[in-house]
């Protein structure tokens, strides 16, 4: 049994290094800003952002997907954006009746058009239906971008942009995507209304 204090310190401590390893990577910080620019592009045209994961992921996609409609640091106009974790009956209905793996897949076919964009959220980067949204995505001329964990899994391999948390740990991979996720926003929030 791990002593609690050297716990909270362990925990702190890793993950502050997690985040300071991603800081000092140009190729993360780029590759995140382009995410932002994919975002941002896809938005000024009218287009939406559609947002998916399991568990903990399909609570971040509620989240930032609100960021986005709501507001995160400006009182702006809303952003399009929809977060496909969030209709029980369908949920529920299709995963019943048809199966889990394409409950993610079937809205992005059903309410996703060209030029929208898709942010599949997995911390093992091996969710089967959040790799079947991302290739549904494709089918419809869906921009994909993925906040994954681990190695990237099968969905960095499909993705057309992935952001990785190089960790097993998926408390610390969650925390760095609400991160990661937050500074989406902001920067498409700053691109488009000028903060």
């Amino acid at each position: 049994m791990k002593e609690p204090f050297d716990l909270i310190r362990n925990h702190l401590k890793v993950g502050g290094d997690l985040k300071y390893t991603l800081a000092q990577s140009k190729e993360f910080i780029q590759r995140l800003f382009d995410a932002s620019e994919i975002l941002s592009e896809s938005l000024k045209k009218g287009n939406k952002i559609l947002w998916c994961g399991n568990g903990g992921s399909a609570a971040d996609a509620q989240h930032l997907s609100t960021e986005l409609v709501a507001r995160l640091n400006t009182t702006r106009p809303g952003l399009a954006s929809l977060a496909l974790t969030t209709d029980t009956s369908l949920l529920t209905a299709w995963s019943n009746d048809v199966g889990f793996n394409s409950v993610f897949s079937r809205q992005v076919e059903t309410l996703g058009k060209a030029g929208d964009v898709l942010i599949g959220i997995s911390t093992s980067g091996k969710s089967i239906n959040v790799l079947e949204a991302v290739k549904m995505a494709h089918k419809k001329q869906i921009k994909t971008i993925a906040l994954l964990g681990c190695d990237g899994g099968t969905i960095h391999r499909e993705a057309d942009l992935s952001l990785i948390v190089p960790s097993e740990n998926t408390q610390l991979i969650q925390e760095i995507h609400i991160t990661i996720g937050h500074l989406l926003c902001e920067l498409v929030e700053n691109k488009l209304f000028q903060t």
